[in-house]
């Protein structure tokens, strides 16, 4: 199980984040983003190196707030052979030292994880709370030669039609009722 530390991080990953979005083909929004952590879950490592965050964050910068889902694996080291644009950025930790975040999309021990939870062979863990599974994130998995693809921009609402499974959680805008819907999709290989 992975421990969450109670300490800094430098850049923060709100501000990590700030400055890779708009580089994103997904990104909504124009000029720099205003962001708010919105909800979202951890998986754990079996090894315990690598921490695994699903984090949902909104932008409030422009006309309306959009929230954005950023899978995200923090190493300790580069992760070898990966592209470019999957490093999202470094940061300090205020325990663990300098640590590499990465898109989970492009993480191969997230994406294993990921399939592992679509399957019910993981459970999903709280985002904040040490030891906490988040018994708000529902997985299910219809065809077992399904992909996962991330979704980027949340909506409310769900399940995806077509889709061969997905997993689902709660974010919130603000002060608003906690919302619910799709962040990962099992698509048909």
């Amino acid at each position: 199980m992975s421990t969450i530390h109670r300490t800094t991080l430098t850049p923060t990953k709100l501000e990590l984040l700030a400055g890779w979005l708009p580089k994103q083909p997904w990104y909504e929004g124009s000029g720099t983003p205003e962001l708010a952590k919105a909800g979202g879950f951890r998986l754990d490592d079996p090894a315990g190196q690598v921490g695994m965050e699903f984090m949902a964050v909104t932008d409030t910068s422009g006309a309306r707030p959009v929230t954005y889902h950023v899978p995200m694996a923090y190493r300790g080291a580069p992760l070898p052979d990966a592209a470019d644009d999957a490093l999202i950025g470094t940061l300090v930790h205020g325990v663990l030292g300098e640590r590499w975040v990465y898109d989970g999309a492009h993480d191969p021990l997230l994406l294993a994880q990921l399939t592992a939870l679509l399957k019910g062979d993981v459970p999903a863990h709280a985002q904040s709370t040490d030891g906490a599974l988040d018994p708000s994130v529902h997985a299910r998995l219809d065809a077992a030669d399904a992909r996962p693809e991330i979704v980027r921009v949340l909506t409310p609402g769900g399940p995806l039609s077509g889709a061969a499974g997905e997993v689902s959680a709660e974010w919130r805008h603000g002060d608003e009722a906690p919302v619910r819907g799709v962040f990962v999709t099992a698509l048909k290989a």
